[in-house]
């Protein structure tokens, strides 16, 4: 059966993370998505596992050839993708405003940090910074201690990638009832922010700055908290519920802070001391046997190879064993009836310039010249 979105075609000109990652969700879920790199990118393909289900093009855009083969491709395309730092695409003449004189029906998604307006809009970043000002690392670390980095890409994934899906479809949802294409503005900062909807809410009841591991969900009660076990390895407990915390006490054999979830003080301190001690009685392997399936909300904090191991993750498809051992990550969407697929691996730089432009009527002999030329 074909891709839930296999009726759609992508241009994609971003690189990084933000949008090649937005490429590859929907490439999965059956987008043609054709991404078009400079002949001397630097950056090739990218990341590899972002690279899947998805074809390469070389194009010299800053070529009057290259820019007339780009917006022949821009005249068929459902989508065009790109993430660079605002008015560059302009330049180069494959912005919004250009190519919506060729095809109307287009929906243009731009991917940045700061937007496309407003005072930071010139300015660089990367993921660090965009949660910088999101206030996302403000929060992030133990009470007391310096703020930290985040593991993973929040601003990136969370706040570019996720959101880009998101308006992209949306806009393709619109177009079938107006008959036109839209700008889809995306900027990492936007994204980041609406992530603090949590905070966010307690700041504009209490009017109170939250500290830094010093919330209900980062840490300032035992019932939701990291704690170190015997071998040095550390669990979670999201125990927030109360028949939740009352389980975790009991096995605990400390069910005299049942009673006593969200004590403050002294005694929220005690507790902790009480707690900890607990967990460091046992090994993370030997904790997890006896909690894991109780009704705790309970879990290891997982090395990255243990998470690929883990039979959950396996059993979900997030990790894909490929031809010659080779490993990739699943796509998480899952559908019933047209479910995301891995077709194909991550092309070479360029690989299918040759059937892109045969299929627009070139040559050999074009292809040949034009690629003699620096075109392509």
């Amino acid at each position: 059966m074909p891709g839930a979105l296999s009726r759609f075609r992508m241009l994609d000109l971003s690189r990084q993370l933000p949008g090649p990652f937005c490429s590859m969700l929907l490439a999965d879920l059956g987008m043609d998505v054709l991404a078009v790199y400079a002949p001397t990118d630097p950056m090739g393909m990218g990341i590899p596992l972002l690279g899947r289900n998805k074809r390469s093009l070389t194009l010299n855009l800053k070529a009057p050839e290259g820019r007339a083969i780009f917006h022949r491709l821009a005249r068929e395309a459902d989508v065009v993708l790109e993430g660079s730092r605002p008015g560059a695409a302009a330049r180069l003449g494959v912005d919004y405003a250009t190519l919506r004189e060729l095809n109307p029906r287009l929906v243009y998604c731009s991917i940045s940090g700061y937007g496309q307006d407003g005072p930071y809009r010139d300015r660089v970043g990367h993921d660090v910074n965009y949660l910088g000002f999101a206030g996302v690392i403000g929060l992030t670390g133990a009470a007391g201690g310096p703020p930290v980095i985040p593991g993973v890409q929040i601003a990136d994934i969370g706040a570019g990638t996720l959101m880009a899906a998101v308006g992209i479809l949306a806009a393709l949802a619109a177009r079938e009832e107006t008959g036109r294409g839209q700008f889809v503005d995306i900027a990492m900062l936007d994204g980041s922010v609406a992530w603090q909807v949590v905070h966010v809410m307690r700041w504009l009841a209490e009017k109170q700055e939250p500290a830094r591991g010093d919330t209900l969900l980062t840490g300032h009660h035992p019932c939701y908290a990291i704690y170190e076990t015997k071998d040095g390895r550390h669990v979670t407990v999201g125990a927030l519920e109360p028949h939740f915390w009352r389980t975790l006490c009991v096995e605990l054999g400390l069910p005299e802070y049942v009673e006593k979830q969200f004590a403050e003080g002294a005694e929220r301190e005690a507790m902790f001391r009480a707690i900890r001690a607990r967990f460091r009685e046992r090994t993370m392997a030997e904790w997890i046997e006896r909690l894991a399936d109780l009704d705790i909300c309970f879990g290891p904090v997982a090395t990255l190879g243990e998470m690929l191991r883990d039979p959950q993750v396996r059993h979900r498809g997030m990790v894909v064993d490929l031809e010659g051992g080779r490993q990739t990550l699943g796509n998480p969407i899952k559908l019933s009836d047209t479910p995301p697929t891995i077709r194909s691996p991550s092309p070479a730089l360029g690989e299918h310039t040759d059937s892109v432009l045969a299929s627009l009527g070139y040559s050999r002999g074009d292809i040949e010249g034009l690629r003699a030329r620096g075109v392509v």
